[in-house]
Protein backbone atom coordinates (compact mmCIF):
# COMPACT_ATOMS: atom_id res chain seq x y z
CA UNK A 1 0.00 0.00 0.00
CA UNK A 2 1.63 3.11 -0.63
CA UNK A 3 0.16 6.77 0.28
CA UNK A 4 0.55 10.05 -1.53
CA UNK A 5 0.69 13.19 -0.97
CA UNK A 6 -0.08 16.00 -2.93
CA UNK A 7 2.11 18.91 -2.64
CA UNK A 8 -0.17 22.06 -3.57
CA UNK A 9 2.40 25.79 -3.80
CA UNK A 10 1.42 28.13 -1.60
CA UNK A 11 0.10 31.10 -3.88
CA UNK A 12 0.95 34.36 -2.22
CA UNK A 13 -1.67 36.22 -4.58
CA UNK A 14 -4.21 34.65 -2.30
CA UNK A 15 -2.57 35.75 0.96
CA UNK A 16 -4.74 39.65 0.00
CA UNK A 17 -7.52 38.16 -1.05
CA UNK A 18 -7.98 35.42 2.76
CA UNK A 19 -7.21 38.23 4.71
CA UNK A 20 -9.84 40.89 2.96
CA UNK A 21 -12.00 37.77 3.68
CA UNK A 22 -10.93 36.89 7.13
CA UNK A 23 -10.93 40.91 7.70
CA UNK A 24 -14.88 41.18 6.92
CA UNK A 25 -16.18 38.52 8.12
CA UNK A 26 -14.72 39.74 11.70
CA UNK A 27 -16.42 43.21 10.62
CA UNK A 28 -19.74 41.83 10.19
CA UNK A 29 -19.26 39.83 13.36
CA UNK A 30 -18.49 42.91 15.10
CA UNK A 31 -21.05 44.71 13.78
CA UNK A 32 -23.77 42.29 14.18
CA UNK A 33 -22.86 42.06 17.99
CA UNK A 34 -23.19 45.80 18.06
CA UNK A 35 -26.75 45.17 17.08
CA UNK A 36 -27.34 43.04 19.01
CA UNK A 37 -26.17 45.15 21.83
CA UNK A 38 -29.62 47.29 21.50
CA UNK A 39 -31.36 44.24 23.15
CA UNK A 40 -28.49 43.82 26.19
CA UNK A 41 -27.78 46.19 28.28
CA UNK A 42 -24.76 44.79 29.63
CA UNK A 43 -23.40 44.11 26.22
CA UNK A 44 -24.53 47.65 25.65
CA UNK A 45 -22.41 48.84 28.64
CA UNK A 46 -19.35 46.87 27.23
CA UNK A 47 -19.57 47.74 23.81
CA UNK A 48 -19.56 51.81 25.11
CA UNK A 49 -16.54 50.50 27.57
CA UNK A 50 -14.54 49.24 24.52
CA UNK A 51 -15.41 52.54 22.13
CA UNK A 52 -14.17 54.67 24.87
CA UNK A 53 -10.71 52.60 25.47
CA UNK A 54 -10.44 52.61 21.77
CA UNK A 55 -10.47 56.46 21.40
CA UNK A 56 -8.00 57.07 24.11
CA UNK A 57 -5.94 54.38 22.41
CA UNK A 58 -6.39 56.28 19.48
CA UNK A 59 -7.26 53.07 17.94
CA UNK A 60 -10.74 51.94 15.68
CA UNK A 61 -13.34 50.32 17.57
CA UNK A 62 -12.59 47.47 15.81
CA UNK A 63 -9.27 47.09 16.48
CA UNK A 64 -9.67 47.38 20.05
CA UNK A 65 -12.20 44.50 20.18
CA UNK A 66 -9.70 42.58 18.41
CA UNK A 67 -7.35 43.59 20.96
CA UNK A 68 -9.23 42.04 23.77
CA UNK A 69 -10.07 39.23 21.73
CA UNK A 70 -6.53 37.93 20.89
CA UNK A 71 -5.22 38.79 24.85
CA UNK A 72 -7.99 36.38 25.92
CA UNK A 73 -7.12 34.34 23.54
CA UNK A 74 -3.41 34.13 24.44
CA UNK A 75 -4.42 34.04 28.83
CA UNK A 76 -6.83 31.33 27.79
CA UNK A 77 -3.94 29.11 25.68
CA UNK A 78 -1.54 29.94 28.47
CA UNK A 79 -3.94 28.67 31.31
CA UNK A 80 -4.44 25.69 29.65
CA UNK A 81 -0.97 25.00 29.28
CA UNK A 82 -0.65 25.61 32.90
CA UNK A 83 -2.76 23.45 33.89
CA UNK A 84 -2.09 19.97 31.17
CA UNK A 85 1.60 20.69 31.81
CA UNK A 86 1.83 18.93 34.87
Amino acid sequence: MSIYFEYVPYDHRLKGVLMLESHAFFSKMVDELVEFSEYDPELADGIRWLDEQAQKKGITFYDMVFEVLYKHDVNSNAKDWLRTRN
